[in-house]
């Protein structure tokens, strides 16, 4: 698995930013309410047991903040702009 860079990533991805560490890209998400911003986490979850890939976040009320990073490479990879392009779909 090769890393992408989180600088590489956050140009693709543009509603994404390049974390404070420089090796992972984050995002926060604000829904009408938690059962809104729930459902999205669900529907990730399902997506990241599938991919084996599973993101950190963080979840008060109708925010949820979102950091990609894959540890094993110590940068972004191409499961991180994976899962960040569903997660981006999912909150449409």
């Amino acid at each position: 698995m090769s890393a992408f860079g989180a600088e590489a990533a956050a140009k693709c991805l543009p509603l994404w930013a390049v974390a404070e560490n420089g090796k992972a890209i984050t995002r926060s998400f604000k829904f009408d309410d938690f059962n809104e911003a729930f459902g999205f986490m669900t529907r990730v979850a399902l997506m990241a047991d599938k991919m084996d890939h599973h993101p950190e976040w963080f979840n008060v009320y109708n925010k949820v903040d979102v950091t990609l990073t894959t540890h094993d490479a110590g940068d972004v990879t191409e499961k991180d702009m994976e899962m960040a392009s569903f997660m981006d779909e999912v909150a449409r």
